[in-house]
């Protein structure tokens, strides 16, 4: 099941990833863009190509299928459709711009609104994680043959590791990090990058208080996360919904291993309150 349209999105995201990598090693112009919710943000000819590869790749496959790219108008024809392939075809530009490594080529496919597939790959290391729904996840290096994921079962929030965002850290979130005294913090950049920790063990929990990532972010990297056993919700621990008009993750990601889930969202809950932030219906 899903068997093509995995194989397919595997392809493509290591094409764009050559591609991308070339850009990385080559050098580019980077330059600034408005994105979905009205925000300043920045782009490279490299986020622009690595999408052209992938939509044309995915509308001459899946003909039948909607698409929503990062790097694309977004004209709504897909929510008339059950099958929406989600793209960022650069996460983590700023990392791409900085050359600190931190960037990932990410396809997801949702149906009915929920992901069932997902391809995050990650061109300055040659790592691909993959996964299809009911059918596990997956990681492999290189020519490797891939490796089944597994999270963690650590309970303890003081000894879990947290995974935090290297290009987009607040004081909001030292204050969370404090409180929940975790035993060792990671900032990396890329969500799907640092979703993937977790899924490998590297990591336990991953939060991100802004509401400023989109649909194209969380999707394939919440189905990767959700088949190698662990949990992605928003920060008051609500379901997200994709293919919907507006793109926006307003209340955030809270990602984990499951086993500290709950009780994350219940220490976050406390300071949300403290922050004067409150779920946006």
């Amino acid at each position: 099941m899903l068997s093509s349209e995995l194989s397919t999105a595997i392809d493509l995201a290591r094409e764009a990833g050559d591609v991308i990598l070339e850009f990385y090693r080559n050098g580019f112009e980077a330059e600034e863009k408005i994105g979905a919710d009205n925000f300043v943000e920045p782009v490279t000819i490299a986020d622009k190509t690595a999408s052209r590869i992938i939509v044309d790749g995915l509308e001459s496959r899946f003909p039948g299928d909607g698409i929503l790219s990062e790097e694309e108008p977004d004209t709504h024809h897909r929510l008339s459709r059950s099958r929406v392939w989600m793209i960022d075809p650069l996460d983590g530009t700023a990392g791409f711009i900085k050359r600190d490594g931190d960037f990932a080529v990410q396809i997801g496919l949702v149906e009915n609104g929920w992901p069932i597939l997902g391809v995050v790959h990650l061109p300055n290391e040659n790592v691909t994680y993959f996964a299809a729904k009911g059918g596990g996840a997956f990681v492999t290096t290189g020519d490797e043959s891939p490796r089944r994921l597994e999270v963690s079962g650590e309970s303890d929030l003081t000894r879990i590791n947290m995974a935090a965002s290297r290009n987009h850290y607040s004081p909001r979130m030292k204050r969370v990090v404090d409180t929940f005294r975790v035993a060792r913090e990671i900032r990396r950049g890329s969500v799907g990058l640092k979703i993937g920790l977790i899924a490998r063990r590297e990591a336990d929990l991953y939060i991100h208080l802004s509401p400023h990532t989109k649909q194209w972010d969380t999707c394939a990297p919440q189905i990767i996360l959700e088949e190698a056993g662990g949990h992605l919700t928003d920060i008051f621990g609500g379901s997200i919904t994709y293919n919907t008009p507006d793109v926006r993750n307003h209340n955030g990601i809270l990602a984990s291993n499951h086993t500290v889930h709950e009780e994350s969202v219940e220490k976050l809950g406390i300071l949300l309150s403290e922050f004067g932030r409150h779920k946006r219906l």
